[in-house]
């Protein structure tokens, strides 16, 4: 059975990564493309609508926006990347901030890594694949989008992914912020990593 999250909270916007109420508490970092659906499964996932804004402008968020949840973790949402109409400097920015996150957060347990079902992993996705396996920290890829494509197209899609990323099914997650397929097993994989060790041999939990 899942957790149940019956408290979530927005705690404060970072420029960088440095101190803040409740530091220390296990964290889930979200990291994808803008426009991949981050603050809509931050969301669904935490059934909070307003909890994180969700924009029709791709590259919205820019800042490092820590949430509480159950005041026993924090979900992490990193600064969307890849979006073109954002200059290099600020892209430069951006990329600055998120590497300087991973390399402080002694708290981190998971990064989920979201990228867009309906299409194949774009080349700043490649490139933060890359980098997270550079990292040496435990990840997984979240499909967002499910409800887009048809039962028949999810296979076809997700092996796309599966072959692109060089990642296993079991690293990979389908979820939909519309309906809430895959919110009750990523939920469980999050209780699990925030529970065990170590968390690099958990597996996404399957219908």
């Amino acid at each position: 059975m899942a957790m149940e999250i019956k408290k979530a909270e927005f705690i404060t916007s970072l420029t960088a990564y440095r101190d803040f109420p409740g530091k220390g508490l296990p964290e889930i970092a979200f990291a994808g493309r803008s426009n991949v659906g981050k603050s809509s499964l931050l969301n669904s996932l935490t059934r909070r609508n307003k909890l994180a804004k969700v924009s029709a402008t791709p590259g919205k968020t820019r800042l490092i926006n820590v949430f509480r949840v159950n005041d026993a973790w924090h979900l992490i949402d990193l600064p969307g990347y890849g979006y073109a109409q954002v200059d290099k400097k600020e892209k430069q920015r951006w990329g600055e901030m998120m590497d300087g996150y991973f390399q402080k957060s002694d708290a981190l347990r998971l990064t989920l890594h979201l990228v867009d079902i309906r299409h194949a992993p774009t080349k700043d996705d490649l490139t933060m694949n890359a980098f997270l396996r550079s990292t040496g920290l435990p990840f997984y890829v979240i499909a967002t989008k499910l409800d887009k494509i048809s039962r028949a197209q999810r296979l076809p899609c997700l092996t796309l992914l599966y072959r692109t990323l060089s990642v296993q099914p079991w690293q990979v997650l389908p979820y939909s912020s519309e309906t809430g397929e895959g919110r009750d097993q990523l939920l469980e994989l999050i209780e699990k990593v925030i529970a065990e060790q170590p968390a690099e041999e958990q597996e996404v939990p399957q219908d």
